[in-house]
């Protein structure tokens, strides 16, 4: 099975750069966002994941995409601030990405190869979602309209393991 480099360089909403070493040894849910999707909902369903599981280990990751029916046009500052204020998102958003194409971010050119989905390497919609195991391991790809809540018991498992 395929492992998450951790060291892949990532952007904080506010610009800066990072990675992902700080969620080392966590259970990583990562999500591709949008802040004007059909599915948008799935924010709160995801805050609450991130609620019952973030002392236990889980980290909820979200990376906004404007890559489907331009659904986030807004800036990285406007994403943080809508998050926050229409669905209290208090887990780690990051700058607007790119999930398919010439342009796709190593993050989720990982992802992608380490969890296939019906579209074989491509992400099909927003929310689409990737759950990590402790030790980096992609365990499994859940398709857009799966609900959060859906996947706890798989979460709960990898807290386990």
């Amino acid at each position: 099975m395929a492992k998450l480099d951790l060291t892949t360089p990532v952007h904080t909403l506010a610009g800066v750069e990072t990675d992902l070493t700080a969620h080392e040894g966590k259970v990583l849910l990562i999500v591709n966002t949008a802040s004007k999707c059909g599915l948008t909902p799935h924010f709160e369903g995801l805050q609450a994941l991130h609620s019952s599981y973030a002392e236990q280990g889980l980290a909820v990751l979200g990376f906004p995409c404007n890559q489907f029916g331009k659904q986030d046009p807004g800036t990285n500052e406007e994403i943080g601030a809508f998050c926050e204020k229409n669905y209290g998102v208090s887990f780690p958003m990051h700058a607007k990405i790119e999930v398919n194409g010439d342009n796709t971010h190593p993050l989720f050119v990982q992802l992608k190869a380490g969890a296939k989905g019906t579209l074989g390497n491509r992400i099909k919609w927003n929310f689409t979602k990737f759950l990590v195991a402790k030790d980096g391991t992609i365990l499994k790809r859940y398709a857009p309209t799966t609900e959060p809540g859906a996947i706890e018991a798989d979460i709960q498992a990898a807290l386990k393991a």
